[in-house]
C-alpha cells in the first residue's frame, strides 16, 4: 500500500492549519509556501477537506482557511479517508464478503481475506489514534518551541 501525494499533502496542509489554530485564517498561498505544495493542487485538496467539513473559508483581504474543530478532535485517519477513500489493501475489503456487490467471487471462501482485513484494521487503528494536536506537539518538540 502506498499513499498518494493527495493523502500526504492533505495531512501536511491540515498540520499547518492546526499549528495556526485559534490565530485566524491562513491563506492558501501561505500554506502552499510553507509546505512546498503547488497553489493549484492545494486548492483541490482544501476543497475536499472543506466539503468534508474539516475546514472552512473566510473571504476578504484577511481571509483564508481555518479548522472547524479543535486539532485534538481531528485524526490522521479522518484526513486520509477523506483524501484517499477507505483503507483497503485489496478490493474485496471494500464490501462485505457475502455482498451482492462484492468484486471478488472468491471473497466468502478466501483464505487470505482475513489477513488483509486484520492489516487494514491495524493501519486504521494507528491512523485514528494520532490527532493533529499530537502532530503539533511532536513538531514543537522537534523544533524545541515551548
Amino acid at each position: 500500500m502506498k499513499l498518494s501525494t493527495r493523502g500526504r499533502y492533505g495531512v501536511t496542509a491540515m498540520h499547518e492549519l492546526a499549528l495556526n489554530y485559534g490565530k485566524g485564517p491562513l491563506s492558501l498561498r501561505t500554506i502552499a509556501a510553507k509546505q512546498d505544495i503547488s497553489d493549484n493542487y492545494l486548492e483541490q485538496l482544501i476543497c475536499a477537506l472543506r466539503n468534508a467539513g474539516l475546514v472552512k473559508s473566510t473571504r476578504g483581504a484577511q481571509g483564508g482557511y481555518v479548522l472547524t474543530k479543535d486539532p485534538a478532535e481531528i485524526t490522521i485517519g479522518d484526513i486520509i479517508t477523506i483524501m484517499e477513500g477507505p483503507i483497503a489493501l485489496v478490493d474485496c475489503l471494500l464490501n462485505e464478503a457475502d455482498s451482492s456487490s462484492q468484486i471478488c467471487k472468491k471473497a466468502e471462501k478466501c483464505v487470505t481475506r482475513s489477513v488483509w482485513e486484520r492489516v487494514c484494521q491495524s493501519i486504521s487503528e494507528v491512523l485514528n489514534s494520532i490527532t493533529l494536536a499530537d502532530l503539533c506537539k511532536n513538531n514543537c518538540q522537534k523544533s524545541d518551541c515551548r
